[in-house]
């Protein structure tokens, strides 16, 4: 069965609920307009060129007709389901689907009492920027795809949708990964937490060799960091989902 799509509003992704519940991240009401806030990330040039791509694409010659054909709608629905489901999996198994090659396999710390914060945390965070880098590739590549099945739609405002998906790539790409950068940081202030908290609530004889045991410390963390995964990937993919859910909404309006 192809996934549903799913969508969050502006103000509260998947990823900023996950870290708020880590209690790794403040977070706070949608206080300012969300195209206010946009605003704030695009400078003139910026402006000069979205309004360049909105207007040359506001003259393009409006199809006969706005419907697009249902089986190649289908069609890039499935194959982004199946991409989705081919990068969930390499968060969830750390191997690339029937190549057996690893991507990003996670080296767990030498469980020797009591072990470093800094050193302790090193091999998590390799994990988590490995799987960033591949994200990166990757969920460029569906974007692309998605958008060109878009922008050959018989539809002028599908075109025109992903040429600003296009332009807003372009402008914004730099800023967001700067941002997702500071995510395995935040993650090691949890890491740092629970270890604490453990070594609190645990007699001076503790087993490190039980960390990784259901339910202890450092077993919890690996379900967090990959819970956190999840939810980068799910926003990562926010821009082709909404591609996907115009191109669904223009297939089924009236001819």
């Amino acid at each position: 069965m192809t996934r549903a799509l799913t969508r969050t509003n502006f103000h509260s992704s998947q990823l900023i609920r996950t870290l708020a519940d880590l209690a790794v991240l403040e977070t706070a009401g949608p206080a300012v307009d969300f195209a206010e806030k946009l605003g704030l990330w695009i400078d003139f040039t910026d402006a000069i060129r979205l309004t360049g791509v909105h207007n040359a694409n506001a003259a393009m010659a409006p199809s006969t007709s706005s419907a697009v054909p249902s089986p190649a709608g289908a069609s890039l629905q499935a194959s982004f389901a199946k991409a989705r489901a081919a990068l969930e999996r390499t968060i969830t198994q750390n191997t690339a689907p029937g190549t057996g090659r690893v991507r990003a396999e996670l080296v767990l710390p030498r469980l020797e009492a009591p072990i470093d914060d800094t050193k302790a945390y090193a091999p998590f965070r390799r994990y988590h920027q490995a799987h960033q880098r591949d994200m990166e590739t990757s969920v460029r590549s569906v974007r692309a795809a998605v958008r060109d099945g878009v922008a050959g739609a018989p539809s002028a405002r599908l075109r025109q949708l992903a040429a600003l998906d296009a332009a807003f790539d372009d402008i914004l790409s730099e800023r967001e990964a700067r941002l997702l950068s500071t995510l395995p940081s935040l993650l090691e202030k949890r890491f740092n937490h629970l270890r604490k908290a453990h070594l609190q609530t645990q007699p001076c004889d503790d087993a490190p060799d039980l960390w990784m045991k259901p339910g202890a410390w450092m077993a919890r963390f690996c379900t967090e960091l990959q819970a956190v995964l999840l939810a980068e990937l799910d926003l990562r993919l926010q821009p082709a989902v909404g591609l996907l859910e115009a191109f669904h909404h223009e297939k089924t309006l009236p001819i």
